[in-house]
């Protein structure tokens, strides 16, 4: 670098800083004052009150007031016009004879939909996890083309939901792109893929996985990237066999990323609605509805809308996801144990 280069270079940034010192000035004197009042913890309540303001907006106040809602009773949506029931909406979601058998439920509706989303959940949730490994343990190795590829697969995550159900409905549809391919290589006849229940209740699966593995990829292939390769070339130096290396070394280092999978994967799952309504509409009949569809017909979409029952609804979704999460960190915290003893 030349010596007019440098001055220049120089004379900018100090012009930079003469320009921000001033600004920064003006700012520290109510920091400092605050300081001066507060101390070191009045400095911290000060950068967290934001960041606790939006959460009590937009978090915070929106549960309460669904709480609220699953006290009352009706079909008006303003509070004012509804009635206080109690606990009544949960009585109603829980009188059954048989939890495992929709039919014997008042609601069987939401049971309907809850087991369908358990099912959901073990199915996609184990696969997603499963293939999204599979992809990063590939990409994490030296292949022709790895930039590309790992891209390939993240653009999906890009895609909006809707856009993302929108185009496997016409790759699934009866006259799309799918039955196209399988008459021409196969002259195999056409199916209702998103008619068959069985079928449609495997597309969302397959569809949910395609649109998210990518996310999930990315948390693993970091997690590989941090592994120290020397661990690798000494296990290569005794001769270990990659399948052992891969239970011994990969995995065991690779646990807290697929804990963070597995806590996200899982709270995706139970929430899964927007690709899924666009792809089947929760048909055929009931096989895809899932419990954010039905929180979302019952509160809005229904003739027989009932929002009190919504929410208490989504407050028993909420509180499954809390214990799903407690669970999957306890279990973790009991894995660091052992392996630290």
């Amino acid at each position: 670098m030349s010596a007019d280069s440098s001055r220049q270079r120089y004379t900018l940034s100090g012009l930079s800083f003469a320009v921000i010192r001033p600004v920064m000035g003006l700012i520290d004197i109510p920091l400092r004052a605050l300081q001066r009042v507060g101390g070191q913890t009045g400095m911290a309540a000060f950068f967290i009150l934001p960041n606790m303001a939006v959460f009590t907006i937009f978090v915070l106040v929106p549960f309460v007031i669904n709480f609220v809602y699953s006290m009352t009773g009706g079909i008006e949506i303003f509070l004012n016009q509804r009635d206080f029931v109690g606990a009544y909406q949960y009585k109603e979601i829980f009188s059954c004879a048989d939890y495992l058998e929709p039919a014997t439920c008042k609601q069987d509706g939401f049971w309907t939909a809850a087991q369908n989303t358990a099912m959901f959940v073990v199915l996609q949730v184990a696969l997603l996890i499963a293939v999204s490994l599979i992809t990063a343990v590939i990409l994490n190795r030296e292949i022709i083309g790895r930039s590309f590829w790992r891209a390939v697969f993240f653009f999906p995550v890009l895609l909006s939901p809707v856009v993302v159900g929108l185009i496997w409905r016409w790759i699934l549809q009866r006259d799309g792109l799918l039955n196209a391919i399988l008459f021409e290589l196969f002259g195999a006849d056409q199916f209702n893929w998103l008619v068959d229940r069985t079928a449609a209740f495997a597309a969302t699966i397959g569809v949910s996985i395609w649109a998210h593995m990518g996310f999930y990829t990315l948390i693993l292939l970091a997690g590989l990237q941090a592994i120290p390769k020397d661990l690798y070339e000494a296990a290569e130096m005794d001769g270990t066999p990659r399948s052992r290396v891969f239970w011994r070394i990969t995995m065991p280092l690779l646990m807290p990323n697929l804990l963070v999978v597995l806590v996200l994967a899982l709270i995706r799952a139970v929430q899964v609605f927007d690709e899924v309504f666009v792809l089947t509409g929760g048909g055929p009949g009931t096989s895809t509805m899932y419990i954010v569809q039905y929180i979302y017909e019952m509160g809005f979409a229904s003739e027989l809308r009932n929002p009190g029952l919504a929410a208490a609804a989504s407050i028993l979704m909420g509180a499954v996801l809390i214990v799903l999460t407690l669970l999957q960190m306890a279990a973790a915290r009991r894995n660091e144990k052992k392996g630290a003893n």
